[in-house]
């Protein structure tokens, strides 16, 4: 017997850097701060409030947007840090993850030919995506160094083909974050266009040294033309739940959902109204940036006695160092180094570029109990 065989419609696709390094971080014993999620659980009383979700009946299919009740909530929330007020029915959508979120709004408007603009260094979903779209992947790199958007090369790679750019902020994997100058800056030059934007929104509630996350949704002429992803599983420690929403204008909305409900259809209904209960207290998101703070500055000052470079992190759980005073080791290898030698995973920020671009720097995650991140640092001392 024999499989047929067809053409691979992502030919160049393996498995992900975060995949091998792991493997190779179990195999070694080593500290993973590779892959971006947390090592700790997530509060009891969201666990409580699903469970009772369950136990109350809430265990068939829910509306194919989400739950009533849990769109409202975001609506809600939305506004109260944003001041836009999106349609809790027609503008708000739950979906399985930011991932799903992003190809589904990929899907939704991209034709064969068209052109997506990313900003490298970028998520790994992001070009994939775009291909599988039929899209034209369009790659406009960061300013290497400091990750801060480079307006005159996005400007010049728009064209009439243009149909969409992404951008996210807080940045995987660099930890930047972007300013409200810079958002004005975006705004101003997509207005003339008919681009439209996805903004990746997943790391809003981790911004640091009191800066405030300016999110699509505060920006008229970038909200008119965006969808916003937000993710409960990097706000509330339950990556594994694959829960989180969009926010879009109705004309947008409407055409995400018909992608939407072909795709998925609709997601996990006791999580939907935990999550719904859950979003009542406030204090639940909004604390979360000195939570993540707190581990920042303890991971910076145990990294401060390494030879390891600190850059800036602004934003999201993750901190990047330049090692080029370590080794002059291209940055898979010296990964796979310190994993085999020091004993800790990272990841190396060439991954997130086509074409591998070296820097010698990579990212480690800090969303890890502080006892991980201490016996990560007593590793990296040997640097």
């Amino acid at each position: 017997m024999t499989t047929p065989s067809f053409p691979s419609r992502l030919p160049t696709v393996g498995t992900t850097i975060f995949a091998v390094m792991s493997q190779l971080a179990a195999e070694h014993g080593a500290v993973n701060l590779g892959q971006g999620f947390p090592d700790f659980a997530c509060d009891p009383a969201l666990v409580d409030a699903v469970t009772r979700a369950m136990q109350a009946g809430h265990n068939q299919y829910p509306p194919m947007p989400g739950v009533p009740q849990l769109r409202a909530a975001v609506a809600a929330k939305t506004e109260a840090l944003h001041g836009r007020a999106y349609d809790a029915d027609s503008e708000i959508t739950v979906t399985a993850g930011a991932t799903q979120a992003i190809l589904t709004a990929i899907l939704a408007c991209v034709q064969p030919g068209d052109e997506v603009i990313v900003l490298e260094p970028c998520y790994d979903s992001y070009v994939p995506n775009i291909e599988l779209a039929g899209g034209v992947v369009v790659r406009v790199p960061l300013t290497p160094g400091s990750f801060r958007p480079d307006f005159a090369r996005i400007a010049a790679a728009l064209t009439p083909r243009t149909r969409l750019l992404i951008l996210n902020t807080p940045h995987n994997p660099s930890a930047s974050v972007w300013s409200a100058a810079e958002m004005r800056q975006l705004e101003e030059l997509l207005a003339p266009t008919n681009v439209l934007l996805i903004s990746d929104e997943v790391y809003e509630h981790m911004v640091f040294d009191g800066q405030e996350h300016h999110s699509a949704a505060r920006f008229p002429g970038l909200a008119e033309r965006a969808f916003v992803v937000s993710s409960f599983g990097k706000t509330f420690h339950v990556t594994g739940w694959k829960v989180a929403t969009v926010a879009a204008p109705a004309p947008l909305t409407a055409e995400f959902r018909k992608v939407h409900q072909f795709n998925v259809f609709t997601v996990n209904t006791p999580m939907q109204h935990g999550l719904a209960e859950y979003l009542r207290d406030s204090a639940h998101y909004l604390g979360l940036a000195d939570f993540y703070q707190a581990k920042r500055d303890l991971f910076r000052a145990g990294l401060s006695g390494t030879r390891l470079k600190l850059l800036p992190s602004s934003g999201s759980y993750f901190q990047c160092v330049d090692y080029s005073a370590v080794s002059d080791l291209p940055e898979h290898a010296f990964c796979e180094w310190l994993i085999r030698e020091i004993g800790v995973a990272g990841i190396p920020v060439s991954a997130f570029y086509g074409d591998g671009f070296e820097q010698r720097v990579i990212r480690l995650c800090f969303a890890k109990q502080d006892d991980t991140l201490r016996t990560a640092l007593e590793r990296l001392q040997r640097l």
